[in-house]
């Protein structure tokens, strides 16, 4: 049976970089060695390395002035160095759910935050918040334009009156960026790019080195920049995968094309969740992720929430159960699931709704 993966992260990656990465592991490059067991310092894999960031700039159109990086931690520790190299005072934030909230509470470590959000209470993060102003003496404003657990997602480049910050860890490459409009963008591999292990950093280097406290060399941007990501023994594996996934991305029309199956996809699950009879998506309509669809049962099916997680589970719907915090389910649209796979969750859908109701 064909197992359809719905996985938040780690998640679905096109196959060309599994199978890639799978004969690396075995040799790689014409080494004779692993992957897993090479040196960092060969010219093979530098040259890998290199590749990795031509791309990033290849294919969302970097300008002039960014470096890509690739660090380890994940977007967690993103959370916090964020503000050890950009904040001198006070920073803005945009808290539209858990990660975002994640994000603001290191944050506040190191100076004022002045959190925006749309309800105020924390009770709702079905919308996102709209008609607020940004701070014009902060240092940074910081948005999580994914959100993967309530699923909203912010789907244009705002115009942002300070250094715009921005965590996509979930969406990244799913449409085409104005990178110009951003001091910084983030995010950890494990939804559209590699396996968990390393995570991009694409920065404005004018940005950099206004603080006045210190930073730890390992967690200044600056150190990182000046040793081409090899200030310490970078996470080889995960980077490899990531330019597998990179080429895959570029021979299949690049971000654009991205965009229009991730929109197609989406569409077809968002259709039919409105349609059946048995669910229901409490996520405001201009508000909705093409990357993480969340829904549920109707209150009046409450009792079928189980019911219909086994049911879809034994046709192969992986991941579906969505995150303990909020119950529900989620399906994860990344670049490389197939549109035949939310065919199939679709028609297990309309199935099921048959079963019950008739």
């Amino acid at each position: 049976m064909k197992m359809h993966n719905f996985y938040a992260g780690p998640a679905v990656l096109p196959q060309e970089t599994i199978d890639g990465t799978i004969e690396a592991l075995r040799e790689f490059a014409g080494t004779g060695m692993s992957l897993a067991e090479i040196s960092h310092r060969i010219k093979e894999f530098e040259s890998i390395m290199a590749e990795a960031q031509s791309l990033f700039k290849e294919i969302l159109s970097i300008p002039e002035g960014y470096q890509v990086l690739f660090l380890g931690g994940g977007a967690s520790l993103q959370f916090c160095m964020v503000p050890f190299n950009l904040m001198r005072k006070k920073a803005a934030y945009l808290n539209t759910g858990t990660w975002a909230s994640k994000a603001l509470k290191e944050a506040k470590l190191f100076g004022d935050v002045v959190e925006i959000r749309f309800d105020p209470e924390g009770k709702d993060f079905a919308t996102l918040p709209a008609d607020y102003e940004i701070p014009a003496d902060a240092d940074y404003f910081h948005i999580t334009t994914n959100n993967t657990i309530y699923g909203t997602e912010i789907r244009y480049d705002m115009d942002s009156p300070v250094p715009l910050v921005a965590d996509m860890s979930s969406d990244i490459f799913s449409r085409p960026v104005d990178v110009s409009k951003y001091a910084l963008i983030y995010g950890g591999a494990q939804k559209n790019l590699a396996p968990a292990g390393v995570t991009f950093v694409i920065v404005r280097e004018d940005v950099l080195g206004k603080v006045t406290h210190k930073i730890p060399s390992m967690l200044d941007y600056r150190t990182h920049i000046k040793e081409g990501s090899m200030f310490n023994t970078p996470p080889v594996i995960p980077i490899y995968a990531a330019v597998l996934t990179l080429r895959w991305i570029k021979a299949n029309g690049g971000v654009a094309e991205m965009e229009r199956r991730n929109i197609e996809k989406a569409a077809i699950l968002y259709d039919e969740i409105e349609r059946n009879s048995l669910f229901f998506t409490p996520v405001n309509k201009d508000d909705r992720s093409i990357m993480n669809v969340y829904f549920n049962v109707k209150p009046e099916h409450e009792a079928l929430y189980g019911d219909f997680l086994k049911f879809a589970t034994a046709q192969g719907m992986i991941g579906l159960k969505g995150h303990r915090s909020v119950g529900g389910y989620r399906a994860s649209l990344y670049n490389a699931l197939a549109k035949e796979s939310v065919e199939e969750l679709v028609r297990v859908m309309r199935d099921y709704e048959k079963a019950k109701l008739g």
